[in-house]
């Protein structure tokens, strides 16, 4: 329940219209009860709440199977509320994890771009955030919560990556989470969104304006600027959804440009 309550928070602030809605897939008998206590914490913070009543068979592949109804019962609840987005809880831990998953899977350099900050219809506001700043944040806020006792099974691959490596990666390396998650931005991006000069050459950018213009191509309409030696600056076309490259706008008399 992080997500809602931080969409809470800023629901004012960014003129959110909000309404939550559970899944239960059918397959632990806890699920109803944990349902019923994320309904009535959406109630205290008059929010509505909906949940949709799954049946899914055991079997091969239960994780993809369950994932797939849940978005499609999560869409079907989207059109009855008329909700332009959908909201998801993945943070920047689980972005990491299907990195390597699809590393693992033999996927290719293309299918390294998971869990952008939006897809379609889907946006993900936690994507930056690690596991541990949530777990901190719904401690702080007194915020209840529910583990899925799946996550702890390890004939899930997820699981043992999770457990079993993830953790000895950040023992090596303790910026791992970091350092997939700037991949997984890098290749979300794509050659498409690859800032060139007017003669075709590539834009040398550091990882922090890479990952600021994933950002700013992850919001439509966004007036952010990234400024460049040589006084220029990159911004994002609100038609194309593409870097553009200008002379930095001049300064107002009276305070400073917004930059990202």
């Amino acid at each position: 329940m992080a997500l809602l309550h931080v969409l809470v928070l800023l629901r004012r602030k960014l003129g959110l219209i909000l309404s939550a809605h559970g899944v239960n897939h059918g397959l632990r008998p806890d699920a109803l009860a944990e349902l019923t206590t994320a309904a009535a914490f959406a109630e205290a913070h008059e929010v509505p709440f909906s949940i949709s009543h799954l049946e899914l068979a055991p079997g091969g592949n239960l994780q993809a199977r369950a994932r797939k109804a849940r978005y499609a019962a999560l869409r079907r609840q989207a059109a009855h509320v008329g909700a332009g987005w959908i909201a998801t809880a993945h943070h920047a831990d689980d972005r990491a994890e299907t990195v390597l998953l699809r590393l693992l899977r033999g996927a290719g350099v293309t299918g390294l771009g998971v869990l952008p900050v939006r897809s379609g219809d889907l946006i993900r506001p936690l994507i930056r955030a690690p596991r541990a700043a949530l777990a901190q944040h719904l401690a702080r806020h007194s915020v209840p919560h529910a583990n899925d006792p799946s996550n702890l099974d390890p004939r899930f691959l997820r699981v043992r990556v999770r457990h079993e490596l993830m953790p000895l990666l950040k023992e090596l390396s303790p910026g791992v989470v970091n350092h997939l998650t700037s991949l997984a931005d890098q290749v979300s991006m794509g050659s498409p969104h690859q800032p060139l000069h007017v003669d075709g050459r590539p834009i040398p950018l550091n990882r922090a304006q890479r990952r600021q213009l994933a950002q700013m191509a992850a919001l439509p309409g966004s007036e952010a600027r990234i400024a460049l030696p040589g006084g220029e600056e990159l911004s994002i076309d609100a038609e194309t959804g593409k870097p553009v490259l200008a002379p930095a706008a001049p300064l107002p008399r009276h305070g400073k440009r917004r930059k990202c």
